[in-house]
């Protein structure tokens, strides 16, 4: 059969019947509270396990150029700097509270820093290069290489006066501004599916399309098989981006009603294969649905704002977030 407009739009004009069936077919699976909790055990006990020696590891190769430095000398290494900036991450301490909490150990730890060192860890270029490479550590650990993945953007509060979800809701996609201030960050995170790992991020204040684009060129890197994008992201130009990025890439996108087959060849196919089988198409399609219980799991553990105010230092915190995510599905 050669694949017509009115085909694609024969489809998409009764999807959402389509859709309703489909979900009645395929129920969601009842979670094993009792065997979740203990996998949930093992994976918190190896992520804190692995933490310092992955830290090790990572801060390993790196070697800086001495330079002059004005003041006094750095109070800690690298990778007491890198493991300070998780944990502090990780309890979710404001920077004044853990230096509070780092000068209560101090008689055991011999460390003594204020909160403003705490501060400056968001912007160290030697504690980034370590993130960096504990990042992909992690994914060579698990063998994560050309993915079958999914996508899906979110926004963070910058500000404990509003939720994102709540204030989107009430502006419906408005403008996320209140005068001057900033009030919400978008980030946008790539998943594989088969690790539950994410293999790119990307923070703007702006669009999360600048986001979007941000986790793609991180992702390049391990490569993609398939990927699974909300309807946002329904458009020709974004397959032949995907297709420029990642060569044969399959693409899973919900077309629009006004879908036509003019375009790339990627589009072309994608549209084939939803017009033929549907039902096979919108269960590939719906693995994404991980991505969103990705984003779940990180804000009932980091919560849902970003203390920082310096972009560069929202983006270092939302890539901690993306390490941890990963070393709680190393195990």
């Amino acid at each position: 059969m050669v694949l017509r407009t009115k085909h694609v739009r024969a489809v998409t004009a009764i999807l959402d019947d389509i859709i309703e069936e489909y979900k009645k077919e395929t129920p969601k699976a009842k979670r094993d509270w009792r065997t979740y909790e203990q996998r949930l055990a093992e994976r918190i006990g190896t992520a804190i396990s692995e933490l310092k020696p992955l830290v090790d590891e990572a801060a390993a190769p790196i070697r800086t150029v001495p330079k002059r430095r004005r003041g006094r000398k750095p109070e800690l290494t690298l990778k007491q700097r890198t493991n300070l900036l998780l944990i502090k991450h990780l309890v979710g301490k404001s920077n004044r509270e853990m230096s509070v909490m780092v000068a209560i150990f101090s008689a055991l730890s011999g460390i003594d820093v204020s909160y403003k060192t705490v501060e400056r860890l968001y912007s160290d270029e030697e504690v980034l290069m370590v993130l960096h490479n504990m990042h992909s550590l992690l994914l060579k650990r698990k063998g994560v290489k050309r993915v079958n993945c999914s996508g899906d953007g979110t926004g963070y509060s910058l500000t404990i006066k509003e939720h994102y979800a709540t204030a989107v809701q009430k502006r419906k996609g408005g403008a996320k501004r209140s005068g001057k201030r900033k009030q919400f960050v978008y980030s946008f995170r790539l998943m594989d599916l088969d690790s539950r790992m994410y293999i790119g991020y990307g923070t703007s204040l702006r669009t999360e399309d600048e986001a979007f684009l941000k986790a793609a060129e991180m992702a390049a890197e391990i490569g993609m098989a398939s990927v699974r994008l909300d309807k946002y992201y329904s458009g020709q130009k974004r397959v032949e981006l995907l297709g420029q990025k990642f060569g044969d890439v399959t693409v899973y996108l919900i077309p629009k009603k006004n879908a036509t087959v003019r375009g790339p060849w990627g589009w072309k196919q994608m549209l084939k294969r939803f017009v033929k089988d549907t039902q096979g198409y919108l269960h590939e399609y719906f693995r994404r649905n991980q991505s969103e219980s990705g984003f779940s799991e990180d804000k009932r553990r980091f919560g849902w704002k970003v203390v920082q105010k310096r972009e560069d230092r929202i983006d270092t915190a939302n890539f901690c977030t993306m390490v941890w995510h990963n070393l709680f599905w190393l195990g």
